[in-house]
C-alpha cells in the first residue's frame, strides 16, 4: 500500500509541468530499487519478488497519471499562470531532498563541476536546440520506435525533461494528439510499444551499472540536468501575465514550496520511526 500511494504520488510527476515522476521516486528512495527490479525482470530472476514490489508502484503511477492528468489539464486550461507557479514551488521544494539523495554515498567538491557541467549541457540542450528536426506528422516504422525510445529515456532518467527531447526530434505534438485519441493512432502502438520497451531494458541496464559503479557522479549529473528544466515550468504567458498575479502567484508558490518541504520531512520522520 505504501508503495502504491508513492506510485500515485509519482503519477503527478509524469503529467506535472517541470516535473519528472523519476524525479519523485529518487526522493521517495525507490529509484535504484525501481531500476534494479527491471533489470532482473528482463533477465527473468527473481521474478515473484519483483512482481510484488513493481505491480502495486506501476499501478499507482498509471492510475496517479490518469487522475492527475485530466486536473492538470483542467488547472492549465482554465487557471495556468496559478497552476506553473504551484508546480514550480513544489519542484523547488524537491531540491534539497534530491541534493541528499546525491550526497548519499558520498560526496566532494570535484562533484560541483559535475553538477555545474551537467546543467549548462542542459541548458544548451533543452533550450537551444528545439526544434532541431521538422515535426512529424506521418511517421515510419522506424520513426514510430524512434519516438517511442525517446520517451522511455525521458520517463526513466530523472531530470530529462520529456518535453525538450521530443520537441528537438519533432515528435512533440505528434505524441500530445496521440495520448489525446489513441484511437486515431492505432496502427503506431506497436511500432511504439516496440521502442518503448527497447528503450526500458537498454536505459534501466545503463543506470544500473553506473549507480552500481559510480552512484555519486551518476547522480550529480542527473542532478544538474534536472535543475537545467526548471526554468521551463513557467511558461511566456506566466511571464507577461506576472504582474497582474504578482501577488497571488508568489503566495502559492511559498505555499508550494513550504507543502514540498514538509512532504520531505514526513519521509524523514517515518524512517526514523
Amino acid at each position: 500500500m505504501i508503495n502504491f500511494l508513492k506510485g500515485f504520488a509519482t503519477g503527478l510527476g509524469a503529467v506535472a509541468p517541470g516535473l519528472s515522476g523519476s524525479v519523485l521516486l529518487v526522493i521517495f528512495g525507490l529509484y535504484r530499487k525501481t531500476i534494479s527490479t527491471l533489470n532482473e525482470l528482463f533477465r527473468f530472476k527473481n521474478i515473484w519478488n519483483n512482481i510484488k514490489f513493481f505491480l502495486p508502484l506501476g499501478l499507482g503511477i498509471g492510475i496517479g497519471a490518469v487522475l492527475f492528468g485530466k486536473f492538470v489539464d483542467f488547472l492549465l486550461v482554465n487557471f495556468e499562470v496559478y497552476t506553473r507557479f504551484a508546480f514550480l514551488g513544489l519542484i523547488l521544494g524537491t531540491i534539497p531532498l534530491f541534493f541528499k539523495e546525491v550526497k548519499k554515498e558520498g560526496f566532494s567538491k570535484r562533484y560541483y563541476l559535475l553538477i555545474f557541467a551537467a546543467l549548462v549541457l542542459g541548458i544548451f540542450v533543452f533550450f537551444f536546440n528545439r526544434d532541431l528536426f521538422p515535426n512529424v506528422e506521418n511517421p515510419s516504422f522506424l520513426q514510430s520506435c524512434l519516438l517511442g525510445f525517446s520517451v522511455a529515456i525521458s520517463y526513466i532518467v530523472p531530470g530529462i525533461d520529456s518535453a525538450a527531447v521530443l520537441s528537438a526530434l519533432g515528435f512533440y505534438e505528434l505524441w500530445v494528439k496521440i495520448l489525446a485519441h489513441p484511437f486515431d493512432y492505432i496502427n503506431l502502438i506497436l511500432p511504439i510499444s516496440i521502442g518503448a520497451i527497447l528503450g526500458i531494458i537498454i536505459i534501466s541496464i545503463i543506470i544500473n551499472k553506473l549507480i552500481q559503479k559510480c552512484y555519486t557522479a551518476t547522480f550529480s549529473v542527473i542532478f544538474g540536468l534536472f535543475l537545467s528544466v526548471i526554468p521551463s515550468v513557467l511558461s511566456e504567458k506566466c511571464i507577461i501575465g506576472l504582474n497582474a498575479t504578482s501577488g497571488i502567484s508568489l503566495i502559492i508558490l511559498a505555499i508550494s514550496f513550504i507543502a514540498s518541504i514538509l512532504f520531505g520531512n514526513l519521509e524523514k520522520l517515518k524512517k526514523t520511526t
